[in-house]
């Protein structure tokens, strides 16, 4: 594992969404603001008070997380401080009320451990109108939260979100594959 190309700043590398093209989401549509799952977890949009929760949750599988992230996203780093992950949070509880993207963190039914997170982000690559990654951490994968999420989120994707194209990267297709597909804006976005 080459961790040279870690992100200094400890804030996923994606694009931003173009507001001169429109909003992904239609004006009046609300987020949820909960998913239950049968396991007992639940989902909510992540906070910057989850600060605590979040950093023991990705440091602690960090290893796995770069794995996955680390390519596409640069994240999460190998030197992530308390501090990066706050700015983190914060950027991304900022982006949820503005709905420019959307970070659920998976907690326990008392919310005293976060035990993985769901993405839900605008396209950066044609095909989609939605793209969507989840992660558990190490102590949950092949245990039932695991399979429930992968059952449970892209249901909830089709009852409750306003996509007709969800990209589900590491799913419906690898990283790799994902990351070999050309931007939006070379297909002129």
């Amino acid at each position: 594992m080459d961790n040279d190309n870690d992100n200094d700043n400890g804030q996923r590398e994606r694009g931003d969404v173009d507001s001169s093209q429109g909003s992904w989401l239609p004006a009046q549509w609300q987020h949820p603001a909960v998913l239950r799952l049968a396991t007992g977890h639940h989902l909510r949009p992540i906070r910057e008070s989850d600060l605590e929760l979040d950093y023991s949750a990705v440091m602690g599988s960090r290893e796995s997380l770069w794995a996955t992230y680390g390519e596409p996203w640069g994240w999460p780093p190998a030197k992530m401080t308390v501090e990066q992950d706050r700015e983190d949070l914060a950027y991304h509880e900022d982006e949820i009320a503005q709905h420019r993207s959307f970070n659920y963190a998976v907690f326990d039914e008392n919310e005293s451990e976060l035990l993985g997170c769901v993405y839900i982000d605008p396209p950066e690559k044609p095909g989609a109108d939605a793209e969507i990654s989840w992660w558990v951490v190490d102590s949950q994968r092949g245990l039932p939260l695991e399979v429930c999420l992968d059952e449970a989120v892209p249901a909830w994707i089709a009852r409750e979100w306003p996509f007709q194209q969800p990209r589900y990267i590491g799913r419906d297709l690898s990283w790799a594959e994902w990351m070999a597909l050309p931007a939006l804006e070379e297909q002129g976005r």
